[in-house]
This record gives structure tokens, C-alpha cells and sequence, in this order.
């Protein structure tokens, strides 16, 4: 069982998480995982619940991360323009496993996107996410992202 203390630091973790991504500062994001990280996000098929089953829709290491944001950075990416209104809300945070360096951490994710002042989506899963203790910060060590959703709201151009 973890502390008080150590739910409150992993919690307070994802919080800052969230934010950096609301406010679209995607390099300071990507230091928050380790150098060897892999980043997936899938989506649930009909009657499964493994998410190593399915396609992913997003399947990264730490320096395709580096890609992507790039990519944005050149203000040149269709999808994203206008800038989207998303933001992001992290609960059911549950520690399934820890020693003192690494963790395994559940929880549930719920995303608003707001586009062309026309386009109000949700998009709802659960992360599973290994954090990895580094000079005394957590980080990112893997993350798999499972959507809840048969079929997709929309296009996923941004980070879950």
C-alpha cells in the first residue's frame, strides 16, 4: 500500500503533466519521460479488454516524441490550425506496484477538444503508465494509452 505522501507526489506528477500539455509546452512535456520511453496509444475493439491486442493509432520511442513536437513547432501542421482549445483531466490514480526507483501507475484520462468554435469532442481511456525514479524526479518510462471509444470522436492530433 503506498503512502499518503507518495499518492500525493505521483497525483501532484500527473497534475503538472496535464497542465504542460494544456498549455501546449510539448519540450518541457517530453523531459518528464526517460530517455528509453516508448509512448502508445490504442483504441479498444469491440469485446477486448487487453490493450497489447490491439493496433496502435501512436506507438513512440523518446526521440519520435522529439518528431512530432518539432513538427508542430513549424506551425505548419493542417490539423492543428487554429490551435485547438484541449484539456485534459487525470483521475483514478492507483499505484498497482512499487519499489523505491519504479512503479507501475494506473489511471484514467478524459480529454476535451475544442475546434473552429464548431467541434466539441471527449475522448475517455485509461493510461498504464511505468514511472521511473531519476536524480529524485519521476519520470516516464512507458505509457500505454487505451481509449474506451469503438469509434474514435475524431482525428487524435494531440497528446493523451
Amino acid at each position: 500500500m503506498p503512502t499518503m505522501e507518495l499518492q500525493h507526489e505521483i497525483e501532484q506528477f500527473y497534475y503538472r503533466e496535464a497542465l504542460l500539455l494544456d498549455r501546449g509546452r510539448f519540450h518541457e512535456w517530453r523531459e518528464l519521460f526517460t530517455p528509453d520511453a516508448r509512448y502508445s496509444v490504442a483504441a479498444r475493439q469491440v469485446g477486448s479488454a487487453d490493450a497489447d491486442e490491439e493496433a496502435p493509432l501512436a506507438d513512440d520511442d523518446y526521440e519520435f516524441l522529439a518528431t512530432r513536437i518539432a513538427r508542430l513547432d513549424t506551425g505548419m501542421v493542417h490539423a492543428t490550425l487554429p490551435a485547438s482549445r484541449v484539456r485534459r483531466f487525470i483521475s483514478n490514480v492507483i499505484i498497482v506496484s512499487e519499489c523505491p526507483t519504479d512503479m507501475k501507475v494506473l489511471s484514467n484520462l478524459l480529454v476535451f477538444h475544442a475546434r473552429h468554435e464548431e467541434s466539441e469532442r471527449f475522448f475517455v481511456g485509461q493510461r498504464e503508465d511505468r514511472l521511473r525514479r531519476i536524480d529524485g524526479a519521476w519520470k516516464v518510462a512507458s505509457r500505454k494509452v487505451m481509449l474506451d471509444h469503438v469509434l474514435l470522436p475524431g482525428l487524435l492530433t494531440f497528446f493523451v
